[in-house]
């Protein structure tokens, strides 16, 4: 608990809370002082806050607090949320129209996901809209909001890992993975994001079969 309180992003490292990765987490290591942010999403913030709350950090610690900057930055006025207000070349749905990132499928559940663990209910209206975004957009075989201009084949490349999320988020939404193997693993065709590595798409696929 304590090295991910010093990795934060917050006034103790220079970071004041109109800098874009205030309040979220990147990829650990050397502490990140301004301007140099480096990488910082999501995703990584999500699995920080649930491994505080976990550790029994409660929603009233500045911590947590912090984070809800983070999480709101993320957020689009549509509901859904995007990957990284810090480095836009990894926002994987690309730009909007209003000059701001496109919400997607993975992002938008790691927001549900994140709120969730910051001690954000499901009445709260940052939380509502996002779960109106995901039941509006679902797609059970892949991951939704990814296929407009979208550069790479994230929308399949994702597919385990949007399983996994959504299925923690609206677990009465219907899941359709690849075929299980003999020996009992999944794995996605796609290598994009390493899910056709038996070990990471078979541990996705147990969350949302669960």
């Amino acid at each position: 608990v304590a090295q991910l309180r010093a990795q934060q992003f917050n006034e103790a490292n220079g970071w004041k809370p109109q800098d874009a990765p205030y309040g979220g987490w990147g990829m650990g290591g050397s502490i990140r002082r301004p301007p140099e942010a480096g990488h910082v999403d999501l995703s990584m913030t999500r699995y920080v806050l649930e491994a505080l709350r976990l550790s029994g950090v409660q929603p009233s610690d500045p911590v947590i607090r912090r984070a809800l900057a983070y999480l709101e930055r993320s957020q689009n006025p549509d509901g859904g949320f995007f990957f990284s207000p810090v480095n836009p070349e990894i926002n994987k749905a690309g730009q909007s129209g209003e000059g701001g990132f496109t919400s997607y499928g993975t992002a938008t559940a790691d927001g549900v996901l994140a709120l969730r663990a910051a001690g954000v209910p499901d009445e709260d209206p940052r939380v509502a809209r996002a779960i109106r975004w995901l039941r509006d957009h679902h797609r059970p075989d892949r991951a939704p909001g990814l296929y407009k201009d979208a550069d790479r084949e994230w929308e399949s490349g994702l597919r385990f890992y949007y399983a996994h999320a959504i299925s923690q988020v609206l677990p009465d939404l219907p899941i359709e993975l690849p075929p299980q193997a003999s020996d009992g693993s999944f794995r996605n065709s796609n290598s994009l994001v390493k899910e056709d590595d038996p070990l990471i798409a078979t541990a996705f696929a147990l969350y949302a079969l669960d």
